[in-house]
């Protein structure tokens, strides 16, 4: 993924040789499909020699009933058409399978492909676009919808181009017989074109829908699934069903509604009327003495020839309608933009730590700024503690640090440069945040440390647990370090949560670190030893503890007081405990367990 186009949509990308056309669904799929092109020419010469050799068989059962239907039967001639037969058909079979194989591949390939892009695609979208996503549409996007498109190549276009050579070889073969026996399958291609085009225009919206209600159900189910504690915490099982219930009908509505689309199918009535009409057609012929038995039999063949496109069509063109609405979901995805980007030529250099907010606002979407006109300075090495009520801001300055968001006005630095001159992996790669509600993959406990630093050793993930007070508890697990975390770490405590994300921050060596609230679920003894550890690890390098443990704002070399998404007060402990009352409020009202003062 190269090119103007890509850094103004993706966060981070990876770079590729080669880019697909995302100008429409349809280019996009084409532009996946045409790199297939030998089995692409499979498709094509089987279903070719599919259509021929089922073409030649009426043409051959004509000639050998011509040559039965003599005073004296021509054997030789029946031999010579059984032979042709025999190994038309074996041949038809070989190309058949060759056919079916090939737009297997396709469709197998096309969907690795596809799912492969949209992962890229998602995984280097900025935070501002996932805040807008609903998880489970996305995963429903993800999984299904890419399966639709694999079905849309096979067995959707597989028939749609078998379909395609059972209307041609009639028109070939009918006029050998007879010059007027290309009239019927004519006026039958015309009518079969017209047909499907009106089916696919009432077929196209309604797939459309049945895909978007698809989403919404997933959606539904996993945000239920997501928050079931809370569900069953309330006691509210029975409305979630009823809720889920509703988006099931809706989706079951759509596909009913695709289901009567399809009943109403022309091309089943038109099938009837052509068989009927070339009966007639080839009889007064064969009356007139224009022509022989063998040819009203071989051209009626032909004729039934059309029952395969008819009665396939109606399938294939669904699948194919359906998987262009599942395109045109993932593009929607892919093509969103986003005002973030990776910079790949921006600043890249060792971090000293310098940070410097300068008239900073900023907001989530259009709602009220979290954060006014914020100006702070911090050299490097200092250690920051940002105190506030729940609301005031402390966490939004934290993620522009390292643009998980782009302030909407005023400037962040780092080390005197404009976070957006950074290149952006470089400025990540050396700030660690460590934050409240700790996400732990479902991976074992070595590999939720390394995270940062897939490289590490064993001794050396065990030494960043030991910084952080993890390694006794991961060793009274039965299999330790190789113990596997449920998913977003349910299966441990709080502590042991943090306690390991403490220790995947220090695996990385950060200039940088953040810890946001990171000590609130261990209890005082550990807390205690993990403080420690925090101290050290604090040294020669810039350190934001967004906290309300005032344990942890006394060694603070500075405090920014935050209040209502502004800075009521910086300085040290001392200064603040004579110049703000906002800050005294927090020593009068808290303890060393939290801060209990009210900041508003």
């Amino acid at each position: 993924m190269e090119g103007d186009h890509i850094m103004a949509v993706a966060e981070f990308t990876i770079q590729r040789t080669w880019q697909s056309d995302r100008s429409s669904p349809l280019r996009w799929i084409f532009s996946h499909v045409i790199r297939q092109w030998p089995y692409l020419v499979g498709i094509l010469i089987g279903a070719l020699g599919n259509a021929g050799g089922a073409s030649l068989l009426p043409v051959l059962i004509g000639q050998a009933f011509n040559g039965i239907n003599k005073r004296v039967p021509d054997y030789a001639t029946l031999g010579t058409v059984a032979l042709l037969i025999v190994t038309s058909q074996l041949l038809r079979g070989v190309l058949q399978l060759g056919r079916n194989f090939s737009a297997e591949i396709i469709g197998q390939r096309l969907e690795r492909d596809l799912r492969d892009e949209l992962y890229a695609s998602l995984i280097g979208k900025s935070m501002t676009f996932h805040d807008r996503q609903q998880a489970g549409d996305v995963m429903a996007r993800a999984t299904n919808d890419v399966r639709e498109i694999n079905l849309m190549m096979n067995p959707g276009v597989n028939l749609v181009v078998g379909s395609a050579a059972f209307l041609i070889f009639p028109i070939i073969f009918a006029p050998r017989l007879h010059p007027q026996l290309i009239i019927i399958p004519i006026i039958y291609v015309f009518l079969y074109g017209a047909a499907v085009w009106r089916y696919l225009g009432q077929l196209i919206p309604v797939t459309q829908r049945v895909r978007r209600e698809f989403g919404v159900m997933n959606s539904t189910l996993a945000e239920s699934i997501e928050g079931v504690e809370t569900v069953k915490g309330a006691a509210q099982e029975r409305r979630e069903m009823d809720r889920f219930d509703k988006t099931l009908r809706n989706w079951r509505d759509a596909a009913v509604h695709q289901g009567r689309v399809e009943s109403i199918y022309l091309p089943n009535l038109l099938l009837g009327g052509t068989v009927a009409f070339g009966i007639l057609h080839s009889l007064l012929l064969y009356a007139s003495g224009q022509v022989d038995i063998g040819t009203v039999i071989s051209f009626n063949g032909l004729l039934m020839m059309f029952g395969f496109p008819t009665f396939s069509a109606q399938f294939s063109y669904s699948q194919v309608s359906s998987g262009l609405a599942s395109a045109r979901r993932m593009l929607e995805l892919i093509n969103a933009e986003t005002k973030l980007d990776e910079n790949a030529a921006g600043h890249d250099a060792p971090m000293q730590g310098a940070v410097a907010f300068d008239c900073v606002t900023f907001g989530y979407g259009d709602g009220k700024p979290q954060l006014e006109a914020v100006s702070f300075d911090v050299r490097p090495g200092q250690t920051v503690a940002i105190v506030g009520q729940t609301g005031s801001g402390k966490s939004s300055i934290i993620k522009l640090i390292n643009r998980i968001y782009d302030a909407g006005s005023g400037c962040v630095r780092v080390d005197g440069v404009d976070v957006r001159d950074w290149n952006l992996a470089a400025l990540r790669r050396q700030i660690s945040i460590i934050e409240q509600d700790i996400f732990l993959f479902s991976r074992t406990i070595a590999e939720n440390i390394a995270f940062g630093a897939p490289n590490a050793t064993q001794a050396q993930i065990e030494e960043a647990a030991r910084a952080a007070q993890a390694h006794e508890f991961i060793m009274s697990f039965k299999d330790g370090y190789q113990t596997l975390v449920g998913e977003r770490g349910v299966t441990l405590s709080g502590g042991q949560r943090q306690r390991i994300a403490l220790a995947r921050a220090f695996m990385t060596n950060p200039h940088i670190l953040v810890l946001d609230d990171s000590t609130s679920a261990i209890d005082s003894a550990t807390e205690d030893l993990i403080q420690r550890a925090i101290f050290r690890a604090a040294q020669g390098r810039t350190t934001f503890i967004i906290t309300h443990r005032l344990s942890q704002i006394r060694w603070a070399d500075v405090i920014i007081v935050m209040r209502k998404g502004k800075v009521a007060a910086i300085g040290t402990h001392d200064d603040l405990m004579i110049t703000s009352l906002v800050y005294r409020a927090i020593f009068d009202r808290g303890d060393d367990g939290g801060v209990g003062g009210d900041l508003a």
